[in-house]
């Protein structure tokens, strides 16, 4: 009986608890629809730009892992420079240089403005409502620390600190932006029906190109080539390399993602779709090409078929189907084994496969959107990609050049045998360890 009495008094209570209050109704009715889509959209872009600053910490450890113990600091150091220095020549210029406004339209160029605005409430201006003016700033100021990342690997193991430090701050203040504008500004590629969805070419290819530009200028690294043949200099850590790498592929999803630049449930589901199937094809198709080429299969390639999937598919991640993001991803993969090899083979020394990855397979990525693409047009895909290495390559073999013949580009041979981490930091990756390194 006792216990029948508490049940009823637990019930009563509870459907007192529950009853809607008079305030409760008001409260609930007042809620304005828009303004909770708005929220939800800056949250889902809050997210976004966090996964994408993740992948900093993926090239970081990727980098790391493909090169030697004695340069590893070096390396740390630089990424966590370039980062910081990308958000600030951001800030300073390249947001608007990237976003000059509704009068640049259809433009080749724009500027509206030292520095960031700080309107009320935050409020993003008319090309873009869906979410706050900050948010909107952070993300994009992710993705211009990353296409200075880029070349970081490339030229990494022989490369004056201060010197690099100094491209990046050249590089993604204009040359990025400029590009950007071109496509995502509003600009004239916009206008010609270019489509790049999230940074095949703007930011992958941007980056690849100052690579290539970088390894020329800089050549390549103490015994990697001597008389015909090419010295394989091995990484020192292929679990940092594979940590690396399974970052990467986690921020790509904030990277495609983000690029929706909404929390729509269906554009979201089908960019992670897409980003997923054509990476799964990368590391399959680069496995057996490099188990096919070298005879053995090689984990850095299946790694970097991965990268290469992914980087592919985002040019058109949004407008491809499933079967065609395989295919987009499968032949990415082969292209970034054929050209590692092909790269070495020219006596261009790349240590993480940075030009392979990014810029072939950028450019491939940003052609297939002309090949596959829901209504996309392959001449106008062409012509961005041309149009991109007009402008990126040039400035930036200039850069190099001009830093080569002023502050000085190499490091000396004494100090690229010692290590970087002691020549140009005064300290050691793995400190208490007594580590053989390979010159």
């Amino acid at each position: 009986m006792r216990k029948n009495i508490g049940w009823g008094l637990a019930a009563l209570l509870l459907g007192v608890m529950a009853w809607p209050t008079e305030a409760a109704a008001e409260e609930a009715a007042a809620v304005d629809p828009a303004m909770v889509l708005f929220t939800v959209n800056n949250v889902w872009m809050l997210i976004s730009t966090f996964m994408v600053f993740m992948m900093h910490l993926g090239f970081s450890t990727l980098e790391s892992g493909l090169t030697r113990s004695k340069n590893t600091v070096n390396i740390l150091f630089k990424n966590l420079l370039v980062v910081a220095i990308g958000l600030l020549m951001y800030t300073l210029v390249g947001f608007n240089l990237m976003y000059p406004g509704a009068d640049y339209a259809g433009k080749a160029f724009g500027f509206s403005g030292f520095g960031i605005a700080l309107p009320e409430n935050g409020v993003t201006p008319a090309y873009n409502p869906g979410y706050t003016y900050w948010t909107d700033f952070l993300f994009q100021g992710m993705f211009a620390a990353t296409a200075a990342t880029i070349v970081s690997g490339a030229v990494a193991e022989r490369i004056k600190l201060h010197s690099f430090l100094v491209f990046t701050m050249i590089y993604v203040a204009t040359v990025y932006p400029i590009v950007g504008m071109w496509k995502w500004g509003g600009g004239w590629l916009n206008t010609a029906g270019f489509h790049d969805f999230a940074g095949s070419t703007i930011v992958h290819s941007v980056g690849g190109w100052g690579a290539l530009a970088g390894i020329i200028v800089l050549g390549p690294r103490m015994g990697k080539y001597i008389g015909d043949e090419v010295r394989p200099i091995p990484g020192h850590s292929m679990p940092l390399a594979a940590i690396g790498v399974f970052l990467l592929w986690f921020g790509w999803y904030g990277f495609n993602g983000g690029s929706v630049l909404s929390a729509s449930p269906g554009d979201i589901s089908r960019v992670c779709v897409t980003t997923s199937l054509a990476a799964a094809a990368g590391v399959v198709a680069a496995s057996a090409a490099s188990w096919m080429f070298q005879h053995k299969p090689d984990l850095s390639m299946a790694l970097n078929g991965a990268l290469a999937g992914l980087v592919g598919i985002t040019a058109g991640a949004d407008v491809v189907s499933v079967t065609s993001s395989i295919i987009i991803g499968g032949i990415a993969g082969v292209l970034v084994v054929a050209a590692v090899l092909a790269i070495d083979k020219a006596r261009l020394d790349d240590p993480v496969g940075a030009v392979s990855v990014h810029l072939i397979c950028g450019v491939w990525g940003t052609l297939a959107v002309g090949m596959f693409g829901e209504g996309k047009d392959f001449g106008a895909q062409l012509q961005g990609v041309l149009a991109t290495g007009a402008i990126s390559f040039p400035v930036a073999f200039a850069i190099f050049f001009a830093l080569k013949n002023t502050l000085g580009l190499r490091v000396s041979e004494e100090e690229e045998r010692e290590g970087l981490d002691i020549g140009e930091h005064g300290m050691e990756s793995y400190g208490g360890f007594s580590v053989i390194n390979v010159p």
